[in-house]
């Protein structure tokens, strides 16, 4: 059976993105499959048409059932393992020639060329590639042993972020604020596949994407980082072949924590964000969704550029009006028709993300764009549902064993005045 505009969308972990992000699609006319893990938001969409299982020993199996069978005219990635499956599949159909050519070419006209899959992948690769673009970024280096680290921090008294590659929504990124503790977060990262910890994620988190790596005994690729003192921010983009086409830029209002994902944000203009990631689609000639993500130097205001997401981010779904609208973008260049401009869903700046900012509630909350999905009920009721890192027995766990905590307090951050005027939406 042949269906219009027929997405895949990709997802291995349980966060709310994909499912919010499906509603969208689905609104602005095109037909939603996903490849995900039981009890995954995604199966509450209501437009959703069919949902494949995604196998946590053997995804690339479960992508190419999928892909055969919807034929899409895009798959697009949810988080970051999706990402690392794609690029493997890619691989691999290639080396089945002719046969794997559809599964490759639908790969690239989602993602972007192969010889951009190794970059987006890593972060220090994508962090030299950005720097020879001309974008302002963090201080980084790889790191493999505790003597590359000692290397690192000779002469050095400030703070450093250590982030292992591979890794998302903040669970592999440690700050140290001194070399005794920058050794002793190096040794965490390092044993994110120790076994005890593979079979918490699994048994606690319900997680068993974590049993492929752990028994291929991968080993976790290390960068060390430049603390810079500032507020997080972001921006996300859809682009096609090089091309930006839309994009939202916005500050971090509050989270959970420093290394967390945002609860609430503020969106704005922001010329050298989004300048990053234009230049950083044409260096890479990329296809698809992704997110950089940003610290503002408290005393200059500069944008220092610090990681890259290579899938979709949380704002990627919201409508907000021309130039920011990445799903009528989408469809336009699907469609090969000029973009539909669409009512933004709100005129406020300050978005409230459902469900993170539910869990504490604030003066900030009550004065945001309650980003809540009235038209989804079923999964309204399934994302209210406790985080699985924020059960009690995950705060055991995390308390016997050393994992980072969750916290349910909300951290704000001051804003920061523009230090730059707004280009045109035409330059995008």
């Amino acid at each position: 059976m042949s269906y219009p505009f027929p997405i895949l969308l990709t997802d291995t972990t349980r966060w709310p993105g994909s499912a919010r992000f499906a509603v969208a699609l689905a609104n602005a006319g095109c037909t939603v499959f996903g490849v995900c893990p039981t009890h995954h938001p995604l199966l509450k969409v209501r437009a959703l048409r069919q949902a494949f299982a995604y196998s946590a020993l053997r995804p690339l199996e479960s992508l190419t059932a999928a892909m055969n069978s919807v034929r899409p005219v895009m798959v697009i990635p949810c988080d970051d393992r999706a990402v690392h499956h794609l690029h493997e599949l890619h691989a691999r159909a290639c080396r089945q020639g002719p046969s794997g050519r559809h599964v490759a070419d639908v790969i690239e006209n989602s993602l972007g060329p192969p010889e951009s899959y190794p970059i987006v992948s890593g972060r220090y690769e994508l962090l030299q590639a950005a720097s020879e673009e001309g974008v302002r970024v963090a201080a980084t280096n790889r790191i493999r042993t505790v003597d590359d680290l000692a290397r690192w921090q000779e002469g050095k008294t400030d703070s450093c972020v250590l982030k292992a590659d591979g890794t998302g929504g903040g669970y592999g990124i440690r700050i140290a604020h001194s070399p005794a503790e920058a050794r002793t977060r190096f040794q965490e990262l390092t044993r994110l596949l120790r076994t005890l910890r593979v079979f918490k994620r699994l048994i606690v988190n319900r997680d068993p994407f974590w049993l492929r790596p752990w028994w291929s005994r991968a080993r976790q690729s290390m960068v060390v980082q430049a603390y810079i003192q500032g507020r997080p921010a972001n921006c996300a983009v859809v682009c096609h072949e090089g091309r930006v086409l839309a994009g939202i830029a916005v500050e971090v209002m509050c989270a959970s924590g420093p290394t967390e994902p945002a609860s609430i944000v503020r969106v704005v203009d922001h010329p050298e964000m989004m300048s990053a990631a234009e230049r950083i689609a044409r260096r890479l000639h990329l296809s698809g969704f992704f997110g950089l993500d940003f610290i503002i130097e408290t005393e200059t205001g500069a944008a220092y550029l610090i990681e890259m997401n290579p899938r979709i981010t949380p704002q990627c779904h919201l409508r907000l009006g021309k130039c920011r609208d990445m799903v009528g973008a989408l469809m336009a260049q699907l469609s090969e028709k000029p973009v539909l401009e669409t009512p933004p869903v709100t005129r406020s700046d300050m978005i409230a993300y459902f469900p993170q900012a539910w869990s504490a509630r604030n003066e900030l909350f009550e004065s945001s764009f309650h980003d809540f999905p009235d038209d989804e009920p079923d999964l309204a009721r399934e994302l209210e549902k406790p985080w699985l890192d924020q059960t009690l027995l995950a705060r055991l766990f995390n308390y016997l064993y050393g994992d980072p905590e969750q916290s349910s307090q909300c951290i704000f951050t001051e804003p920061v005045a523009p230090t730059a005027k707004a280009r045109s939406c035409s330059s995008l």
